[in-house]
């Protein structure tokens, strides 16, 4: 009986780290999308209009930005989550 619950105890632990590691793999892999589709579009639009090239090449740099800093804090949540435990 006593195996039992054991064994059960630590099957719910190793869900709850695969859940915990999907969790930040999805944040990261957002993020890289996001950023290639960002830079994608800035080149798209720097080559239609090169004359604006500085101000789209510094909105793409802060839109970056905060995006890796939005998945840098999500991944900081699920380690949290797996040593809070």
């Amino acid at each position: 009986m006593m195996l039992a619950t054991f064994l059960q105890a630590a099957a719910g632990a190793a869900m709850g780290n695969a859940g915990i590691a999907l969790g930040a793999a999805i944040a990261v892999i957002g993020a890289a999308i996001g950023l290639g589709k960002i830079g994608q579009s800035t080149m798209e639009s720097i080559a239609r209009q090169p004359e604006a090239a500085g101000d789209i090449r510094g909105a793409m740099i802060v839109i970056g930005a905060f995006m890796e800093g939005v998945s840098l804090f999500a991944v900081i949540v699920c380690l949290l989550a797996l040593y809070a435990k």
